[in-house]
């Protein structure tokens, strides 16, 4: 049996950074991707988003991939908000994504921030907070 012990931070925008995430669909849209989550074997620690944009705190199985986890929870929820017509017009998710490791001894300082997502967006948009990323984890080419 494997021991695997790997934490991630990831986000990911809506499409074109719309604003797309409505106070009405935010608790259902969370709900729904914990719930699906599950079902798939995806450990989620935390997860939150405001209008453009969400957060999560994950850890990988011994058969996960990054890019797998991704496209799962992207590819379902965004099929699911539209199948039910949770949202006006057609609701997509950003091709890309940061992924970052999390030490174990911070893992709970990283789900605060997430689970506080309202209140550090009150001063800093999200391009900026993608700034700080890009500095903090050296990708300074993304765009």
């Amino acid at each position: 049996m494997p021991f695997i012990n790997i934490y991630l931070h990831v986000i990911w925008s809506t499409k074109n950074r719309s604003k797309s995430i409505t106070k009405e669909l935010k608790p259902l849209l969370l709900e729904h991707i914990k719930s699906n989550a599950i079902r798939k074997g995806i450990f989620i620690h935390a997860v939150n988003c405001i209008s453009d944009h969400i957060h999560f705190s994950i850890s990988l199985g011994s058969d996960q991939s990054i890019g797998k986890i991704v496209q799962l929870i992207k590819g379902e929820s965004s099929h699911w908000v539209n199948e039910n017509k949770l949202a006006r017009g057609k609701f997509e998710w950003q091709d890309d994504y940061i992924a970052v490791s999390v030490s174990k001894s911070i893992l709970d300082k990283v789900k605060k921030y997430i689970e506080n997502q309202e209140e550090h967006h009150r001063v800093k948009s999200y391009s900026e907070e993608v700034e700080e990323f890009r500095k903090k984890y050296g990708f300074e080419d993304l765009k």
